[in-house]
């Protein structure tokens, strides 16, 4: 068989552990906590555990196993690896590493609000209006938030800033010691803890008064939602973002493992747990919402409001400050929950850029952490500003949908159908692992993924059309979030122009 030689110096894991925990840490994110438990709500409940799982076991995992399979057969970041499989395919690896560094870009700022607010959280800072003290006293946001005031770029806010460059700091720190003693080091601390945290948190949601109502509006299943293609859609995407497919993350990292390692087995256990992981977080914040809607005399769906950012700087500061005692400690471990929760998907994001840059300049891993951080770091400026969370809120959606999703769809397509390699890569997996990828493996890849995340492509331009994201100027969704995909292309077709490959990256007979 056909490989490809591995570089005479390259980073590999500790320890299979490492590897499980650091592949955990990528996939579970901010999303998982603030975004997860919302779309439940929003698509029938308990009855969207359904297609959940159905997206779970014909898309997400398959999708995971694939970038194991193509990460560890040919030791190579993203790039590297599309070459391998047909030369002028690299600009697809290209392209998945650039939506990374974009995503890098704002997501860093967002891990510096929660830095902020683990400082807020003593004294409950925020006070009584926990929205306006986010929106216009921390963020300084332009017209108070105002969708017109889009184009009000202003001057960075030091609040802000104070926290990014911490951040920055800690990411820098992390990256440059490396996978083995950078990487797997921290997310042998930080998962653990985050993992404890989110017990605490949940414990102590589901004992407050009022939690069962906030759990029943969740769970109470819809079924007549099942018709509906949107809640179908809102599955897949769920399951495709939060798994960390197609950022070429997963590519990297199991670039890393040593040549024997049962890959099926791991990818099942990153998996099962992030899926774990969201569930559990679902019910803690639920619960806590019902408490709040106890305490306010409101309704759950009243309180809800709508996921994101807003959930986690606005109206949890309110529940917060609504607990009977030990307010403070609660929003601490808050805070750092999600913080532990961000820096581990944080590092994972800018590492398969690392990875890729290393590999087509034969740059050392501190030039090119000092050149991805360097100017990730300046561009995460613009998020800074007045103007930042319109510009970050937009980038985020257009990134996701129509960034991710296609390169996705672009990688299945080229693997099943114009490489024809699903035999090879299907063989690599069962001739090291323990659980055997069948022929369901197959027909996910080769059928059921491809249509189910074209639909999800179309569905997602279908409300495009519906009206303007967010209520944002045309020009601002045309020019900030329609341009950063199309910058994202264009810088991975020119990366991609001089389409060589190093000669240590050649394959050798083994």
């Amino acid at each position: 068989m056909s490989d490809v030689g591995q570089a005479p110096v390259r980073d590999q894991w500790g320890t299979k552990l490492g590897f499980i925990l650091a592949a955990m840490g990528s996939a579970i994110g901010l999303g998982n906590i603030w975004r997860y438990p919302y779309v439940v709500y929003e698509n029938g409940g308990g009855a969207f555990l359904i297609p959940y799982f159905v997206a779970l076991a014909t898309a997400g995992l398959p999708i995971l196993l694939l970038e194991y399979s193509l990460g560890h057969r040919y030791k190579h970041g993203a790039p590297a690896t599309f070459h391998l499989i047909r030369q002028r395919w690299e600009w697809l690896g290209w392209w998945m590493a650039a939506i990374s560094f974009i995503i890098a870009t704002y997501y860093v700022v967002i891990l510096g609000w929660v830095l902020n607010y683990i400082y807020y959280s003593f004294g409950e800072q925020w006070g009584n209006d926990t929205a306006g003290f986010f929106i216009s006293k921390f963020l300084g946001t332009s017209g108070d938030g105002d969708p017109a005031s889009f184009w009000d770029v202003g001057s960075p806010q030091w609040r802000v800033l104070i926290g990014l460059v911490f951040c920055w700091a800690i990411v820098y720190f992390i990256l440059l010691r490396g996978v083995e003693r950078g990487i797997e080091m921290a997310s042998r601390f930080m998962m653990p803890a985050l993992i404890a945290l989110l017990i605490i948190i949940v414990i102590r949601a589901v004992t407050l008064d009022g939690a069962a109502d906030g759990l029943n509006v969740l769970f109470t299943p819809d079924f007549g939602a099942l018709t509906d293609v949107g809640v179908w859609s809102a599955a897949y995407g769920q399951v495709f973002f939060s798994l960390s497919v197609a950022f070429s993350i997963m590519i990297a990292y199991s670039s890393y493992l040593p040549r024997k390692t049962d890959l099926s087995n791991t990818g099942l256990i990153v998996g099962l747990s992030n899926a774990s992981f969201e569930f559990l977080a679902a019910i803690g914040v639920f619960a806590a919402l019902g408490f709040l809607a106890m305490t306010t005399g409101s309704g759950v769906t009243e309180v809800a409001g709508t996921g994101g950012v807003g959930l986690a700087f606005i109206i949890f500061p309110q529940i917060i400050s609504s607990l009977p005692a030990l307010q403070s400690l609660f929003g601490v471990i808050f805070f750092v929950t999600l913080f532990f929760a961000g820096i581990t998907s944080m590092v994972s994001i800018l590492e398969c850029v690392i990875a890729a840059v290393r590999e087509k300049f034969d740059l050392g891993r501190t030039a090119a952490v000092n050149w991805i951080c360097g100017v990730a770091a300046v561009i995460s400026l613009l998020y800074a500003t007045r103007g930042g969370l319109f510009y970050l809120d937009t980038v985020d959606h257009f990134v996701n949908a129509y960034g991710l999703v296609v390169a996705g769809l672009a990688e299945v397509l080229l693997v099943a159908w114009f490489a024809k390699q699903l035999k090879e890569q299907r063989d690599h997996l069962n001739e090291i692992s323990y659980i055997k990828m069948g022929p369901w493996w197959t027909a996910s890849m080769k059928f059921v993924t491809p249509i189910l995340l074209s639909v999800v492509v179309l569905y997602s331009i279908w409300n495009e059309f519906k009206g303007n994201y967010s209520d944002y100027p045309t020009s601002g969704l045309l020019f900030v979030g329609v341009g950063a995909v199309a910058l994202t292309l264009l810088l991975a077709l020119t990366l991609a122009l001089n389409s060589r490959v190093p000669h240590q990256l050649d394959i050798v007979k083994e």
